[in-house]
């Protein structure tokens, strides 16, 4: 995994979230936690976090979108945050974030979804019961079928 990870760094400019991720950064979240508590967390993590801008935001189609800009190079990259309801009525929250000139990222892209996606737990109080592994969200729609 740790080939895959320096791998991807070095020949993408963009990362996301995917269910099925090998990353565990990229895992992205499947929350018990009702639309709007988890979308007011969204925003109060981007219109407080150092160097990060928001640009547009609508609730009915769940997308957040935030230009940030490192601290080191002030290197310019764009985020888009989903938030949607799954077919089980859990709220799951995925980012895209890609770089806008660099060719490549060095890893800057799935750092900062994984900071994010931490950041947002803690700000949520989630854990245990209310984090559902989105393995399981699948296993919980294959069984309702």
């Amino acid at each position: 995994m740790r080939k895959e990870r320096t791998e991807s760094a070095l020949t993408r400019n963009w990362a996301e979230t995917d269910p099925w991720s090998d990353d565990p950064r990229l895992l992205g979240r499947t929350y018990a936690i009702p639309f709007d508590q988890v979308w007011q967390a969204c925003l109060k993590l981007v219109t407080t976090w150092n160097r990060w801008e928001l640009l547009q935001t609508d609730d009915i189609e769940g997308i957040i979108q935030v230009r940030c800009t490192t601290a080191v190079f002030r290197l310019k990259g764009n985020i888009e945050i989903r938030v949607l309801l799954d077919e089980n009525a859990l709220t799951r929250v995925d980012l895209r974030s890609r770089s806008i000139k660099n060719r490549y990222d060095l890893g800057v892209n799935a750092r900062r979804i994984g900071r994010f996606l931490v950041r947002l737990d803690k700000l949520l109080r989630a854990g245990k019961g209310t984090i559902i592994d989105p393995k399981d969200a699948v296993a919980l729609t294959l069984g309702h079928r």
